[in-house]
């Protein structure tokens, strides 16, 4: 009998290189491409609007099948967030995260991919970001 605790990892591990990939044949671990996404006045570059409507539409597809299935093949259930309302610690967090996204062209996926290539740039991205992570998880903690 197969190991399910095997089985998921092999299946995290696919899907993060599948994710890897499809980041990197798209030209998303360059920065000054997501920048140029985001310099709607200027020189703007629409292909990070492709990658994203490719993922919506995959994400999509996954949602639908889901919902048609009565539990997930390597777990007992779906473990789905919960629904909260938006408020103001989310519009701090999001408004946050995109000047960070505007001013570095990385979001945590692509950073992590990025760092395959070994620029230094990116390491210190990653750095700072897990140096906010932590902070946020000591200092502001979860909303309760």
């Amino acid at each position: 009998m197969r190991n399910p605790v095997v089985l998921r990892i092999a299946a995290a591990l696919v899907s993060g290189l599948v994710f890897g990939l499809g980041l990197s044949l798209s030209g998303m671990l360059d920065p000054s491409r997501v920048r140029g996404f985001l310099d709607v006045a200027g020189a703007w570059d629409p292909s990070l609007a492709f990658v994203l409507g490719g993922a919506v539409a995959v994400a999509a597809l996954g949602n639908l099948v889901a919902q048609r299935m009565a539990k997930p093949v390597l777990d007992a259930q779906f473990h789905l967030p919960p629904r909260h309302p938006i408020d103001g610690r989310l519009l701090a967090g999001s408004a946050i995260f995109g000047i960070g996204w505007g001013i570095g062209g990385l979001c945590p996926g692509p950073a992590l991919a990025s760092l395959s290539l070994g620029l230094p740039a990116t390491v210190w991205f990653v750095l700072a970001m897990a140096a906010g992570m932590i902070g946020h998880d000591r200092f502001a903690g979860p909303k309760t």
